[in-house]
């Protein structure tokens, strides 16, 4: 009877501390609620869905980055299938364009109304692979899609098993409605450019700071060293601040990410850019999950603008964003007051384009 009793009192023990356990993770991921939060999975969320017929799984690893192991059930989908080098306008690693991007996407087995969740690895900068696989699903007007908040190791962390072989595939016909396709995502620098000094656009570096202010220069296509510098008017925002840490990769609460991009406009249009697109496409995964919906990943990036053969102006100084507003998601009203957030910098840029009172509406 003795011995009964103290199971009984272990088997209490243990369902109470269970219980425990299950409100603590369900407070942590209520405190780091998004207001697009359907962006995102945890590794339990994906244990629980990971039989569900329309659930694909992608390991958007490249080959140099991947270790055998794998997510039962995920297929191979490297993120750089998506992107090739634009010999004619020597900018390298530029999306590859919406048609073959379906055709790739169909090639594995994918459909429009799948639900697709993308992972890469803590070692593969947590998830700042992924975003671009992300970014041009949002393009296709892809409504399903989840990235694995701190990829593979997420999920052996959480003690789930791994499997070496791949999951079957089927060639299919992937065909995004016409009216779906985001073709409006795919800007220039020469878009950028005319945006300059429009109050209705914030422009986002998010290299690191010695990228921004010109003390790291990288290279061209060819070899040829680019501009030293970032695009006039944009601010540094390094895309690896939104992780807790630059150990686990994982991503940061969303009232840690208000005060990252506290200043920044939710009714106003961002572009982001960096080197090649890659790192600028996370920080765009990180808006949209905010709730921003006017956002844009400048893709060519410096790439582009820094190249000597091109006309675009440069500058080193430091931009900030001033205002303590915290970004709040998009709304269908896009009006904004000019008292509550502005762009500044180390001097007086009254010709930027900033209304000088009142309202003004930057409707998308």
């Amino acid at each position: 009877m003795k011995k009964n009793n103290s199971l009984r009192y272990v088997t209490l023990a243990l369902v109470l501390f269970l219980g425990l356990l299950w409100s603590l993770v369900s407070a942590s991921q209520q405190e780091n609620s998004y207001p697009n939060s359907r962006f995102v999975a945890y590794p339990q969320w994906l244990k629980a869905h990971i039989d569900d017929t329309d659930l694909v799984i992608a390991d958007v690893r490249t080959d140099d980055h991947f270790d055998g192991a794998l997510i039962p059930g995920a297929i191979r989908l490297p993120w750089s299938m998506f992107q090739h080098n634009d010999i004619g306008d020597d900018v390298a690693s530029t999306f590859i364009g919406i048609a073959r991007a379906q055709e790739i996407l169909g090639r594995h087995g994918i459909t429009p109304k799948d639900t697709i969740v993308l992972y890469d690895s803590v070692e593969r900068d947590g998830g700042a692979t992924a975003s671009y696989v992300f970014w041009v699903l949002d393009i296709l007007g892809h409504e399903n899609k989840k990235i694995l908040v701190q990829g593979i190791d997420g999920w052996k962390d959480a003690g789930y098993d791994l499997v070496t072989t791949p999951g079957e595939t089927k060639p299919l016909l992937y065909q995004a409605p016409a009216e779906n396709i985001q073709k409006h995502q795919l800007i220039t620098g020469d878009f950028v450019y005319q945006q300059l000094g429009d109050f209705c656009y914030q422009i986002i570096d998010v290299r690191s700071k010695e990228e921004y202010i010109g003390e790291k220069g990288t290279k061209g296509l060819d070899g040829t060293p680019l501009k030293l510098g970032h695009i006039p008017t944009a601010v540094n925002i390094n895309y690896q601040d939104a992780w807790t840490d630059l150990d686990t990769k994982g991503i940061k609460p969303y009232a840690q990410l208000q005060t990252l991009y506290a200043g920044l406009d939710a009714s106003r249009a961002v572009i982001v850019y960096c080197n090649s697109g890659r790192r600028s496409s996370f920080s765009y995964f990180i808006l949209r999950l905010m709730g921003f919906d006017r956002v844009y990943t400048y893709e060519p990036s410096w790439k582009e603008w820094g190249n000597p053969d091109k006309f675009f102006p440069v500058e080193t100084r430091e931009n900030t964003l001033a205002g303590s507003m915290l970004p709040t998601p998009s709304t269908e009203t896009q009006t904004v007051s000019t008292r509550k957030s502005d762009t500044k910098t180390s001097q007086d840029r009254s010709g930027s384009g900033k209304p000088a009172g009142g309202y003004m509406s930057c409707g998308g």
